[in-house]
């Protein structure tokens, strides 16, 4: 089946955390955080968070919408299951610090399901530890440092394959 709406953008894992929120749900939660360090990927139904091992090398974020269910990527390190409500139908990919990396507006507004997959992960983390290890010891500027990041050979990615399940539930004023 084709992907129906597919966005990519890179983001900075501020604190080693990227989000992805509806545009009206951008309060966090720190619950969802704090599993998000343990599970890669969590979030409360309206905010995920993916949790990178390193704070300062850009990863990849894609987010493909498709029109039925599709398998997880045989190739990604790591999957998780998620579910995603946009009552707007506009999600923001987030960085910490720096704000907004971009947004995607979804096809229709509604409750997504879906997974969450990663690769890259632990090989970026590595080069992004080696590098500080190496920068303290030949006393790097902070140019070299920020080259050295750009040059990293591995490549982080998370990946939401998202398909829509059902509208959003009207929140009756009682």
């Amino acid at each position: 089946m084709p992907v129906i709406a597919e966005y990519i953008t890179m983001a900075q894992p501020d604190r080693g955390i990227v989000e992805v929120y509806d545009s009206d749900a951008y309060l966090g939660d720190d619950e969802a955080l704090k599993q998000s360090r343990t599970q890669v990927v969590a979030g409360n139904g309206y905010h995920l968070y993916l949790h990178s091992l390193q704070p300062d090398i850009q990863v990849q974020v894609t987010i493909r919408i498709w029109d039925t269910p599709q398998r997880s990527l045989a190739e990604a390190e790591g999957t998780t299951a998620v579910t995603l409500e946009s009552e707007t139908g506009l999600l923001v990919v987030n960085q910490l610090t720096y704000g907004p990396a971009g947004e995607m507006s979804l096809p229709r507004p509604g409750v997504y399901e879906g997974h969450a997959a990663w690769t890259g992960r632990a090989a970026t983390a590595a080069y992004h530890e080696a590098s500080i290890r190496r920068a303290a010891e030949e006393q790097w500027s902070p140019e070299q440092i920020g080259d050295s990041w750009e040059q990293c050979p591995a490549a982080e990615q998370y990946t939401l394959d998202l398909w829509f399940v059902r509208e959003s539930e009207d929140e009756d004023d009682e």
